[in-house]
């Protein structure tokens, strides 16, 4: 049976305890160069639009996994905290910070990656329609998908 009052070697609340120590999880720079994998390599050279699409899937495959490895760590240091009656908010604040950044990038890869896929730049902002870039009407309700500006705001 295990001590509840004194932390097992890995634990995620040795961070709380000892602040010095290093964390279950590593340092929040990210993974260690030796945990980093080599990119692969092609032997068929690729056109760049293949290439861009090919490491988009690739960062967007790394950071769901990153995502879900970063959340079930929050969720479990909450429970470590709460069973210990212990909550650092401070600490819970900066995973959760850490997790909304991946969680941020990844949706723009998401994005970027969807783009490329179905040939859309955007949606209107009236109807909600998919547009092409270059696309100046909604082709659905008609509205200018261009903000206009005045001449005179636009500085030289």
């Amino acid at each position: 049976m295990m001590d509840r009052d004194r932390p097992a070697s890995g634990d995620p609340l040795t961070e709380l305890t000892n602040p010095s120590a290093p964390h279950a999880g590593g340092s929040d720079a990210g993974p260690s160069p030796s945990a980093v994998p080599a990119p692969a390599t092609d032997p068929l050279p690729a056109t760049p639009r293949e290439e861009l699409s090919v490491d988009l899937a690739r960062r967007r495959d790394e950071l769901t996994a990153r995502f879900a490895e970063l959340q079930c760590d929050l969720g479990g240091l909450v429970y470590e905290m709460a069973i210990r009656d212990h909550i650092r908010v401070e600490v819970l604040v900066r995973r959760a910070a850490i997790l909304q950044d991946v969680d941020a990038e990844l949706g723009e890869v998401e994005r970027i990656l969807r783009m490329e896929e179905t040939g859309t730049a955007g949606s209107c902002a009236s109807c909600g329609a998919p547009h092409s870039s270059g696309a100046v009407y909604c082709w659905q309700c008609g509205q200018p998908l261009l903000e206009h500006v005045p001449s005179h705001a636009i500085s030289a």
